[in-house]
């Protein structure tokens, strides 16, 4: 497979729900718990904060979206942590274990520190230990455990939280 990063799109929304929506429907490598249209992921798209970072990864040999990730500012009431950003990662599972998550951690990494985030932080479910590995080669570390986070259909979730200096 021959795979690009690039920035998103607004005409990437489609591909986008395509990868995410299976993964909240599947209930157990996120805490999202209701999925999108493509509507609403056009809407999230263009009003992505102007400082956020949002990468799709993109089979060429189709035009696939099989990956995506973002960076959102941590917080916007206040300057204090505008060197702070949360960061996500979805993969496609049919292309997991290929390289691609690697290669949008490459590029949401020179990204983010050129718009000036140092740090990023994530939420990452304790049991979704392939998650937490792939967060953990790229340097991100443990920090903490917020236990009974989430709860979705009545069972509580444990987070762990991550971060990586840039």
């Amino acid at each position: 497979m021959n795979l690009i990063v690039r920035k998103v799109k607004r005409e990437d929304a489609l591909g986008i729900i395509n990868v995410l929506n299976p993964i909240i429907t599947d209930g157990r490598f996120s805490i999202l718990d209701t999925i999108f249209s493509e509507e609403e992921e056009e809407q999230f798209i263009e009003n992505f904060p102007e400082r956020g970072v949002f990468n799709v990864a993109l089979n060429t040999e189709d035009s696939r979206v099989v990956g995506f990730q973002n960076v959102e500012p941590f917080a916007s009431y206040t300057r204090a942590f505008d060197h702070v950003g949360i960061i996500g990662t979805f993969v496609d599972g049919q292309y997991r274990r290929q390289g691609i998550a690697s290669s949008l951690f490459d590029a949401t990494f020179t990204m983010a520190k050129s718009l000036g985030y140092e740090k990023l932080f994530a939420y990452v479910r304790d049991d979704n230990e392939t998650a937490l590995k792939t967060y953990l080669k790229q340097g991100f570390e443990i920090v903490g455990k917020a236990k009974k986070h989430a709860k979705i259909n009545g069972k509580y979730i444990d987070e762990v939280l991550i971060e990586k200096f840039l």
